[in-house]
């Protein structure tokens, strides 16, 4: 992961994205220090030289590390085990794979993907189609992953 840029956001920036952080605005704390770290595909948002925060499109979400240490309330997809190996190597959800969504999933949400033995979050990605056809479909591509247990973001040492 090549870093473009890397600095310390400002306090006006920093309250935008506590604002829209919403639910999940514990995971910066009070008197944290927060860098911004411009890197491809999605800015990142180090929270005492953690990753906790992806900005996608603009919108910050957290990022797997900081999925696991709060209770996400994001809309989730749960995929079958068989699944797992494939989502953990960076492939793409498919239809068959998913077994249960969150209520009211649409095209273009940002949704967090967990296997069904153990409900814990294996990546993260963007719904390529609704919900409802996420269940129907016995085939295709569901979601589009853009980050994963093992991926150099998840890589990334404080």
């Amino acid at each position: 992961m090549k870093i473009k840029k890397r600095y310390y956001l400002q306090k006006k920036k920093l309250k935008k994205v506590i604002k829209e952080l919403g639910e999940y605005s514990d995971l910066i704390p009070v008197k944290s220090k927060v860098e911004m770290l411009e890197v491809e595909p999605y800015p990142l948002l180090l929270v005492n030289g953690e990753p906790h925060i992806l900005l996608i499109e603009d919108k910050p979400f957290p990022t797997l590390k900081a999925a696991l240490s709060i209770e996400l309330k994001s809309k989730k997809v749960v995929v079958d085990m068989g699944a797992v190996k494939f989502i953990v190597n960076g492939a793409d959800v498919m239809s068959p794979g998913i077994v249960n969504v969150s209520d009211n999933l649409k095209k273009d949400d940002i949704v967090v993907i967990v296997d069904e033995k153990h409900h814990k979050p294996l990546s993260i990605g963007i719904a390529l189609i609704d919900g409802e056809d996420m269940i129907k479909n016995n085939d295709g591509k569901a979601i589009k992953n853009i980050h994963y247990i093992g991926d150099p973001i998840w890589e990334i040492e404080p």
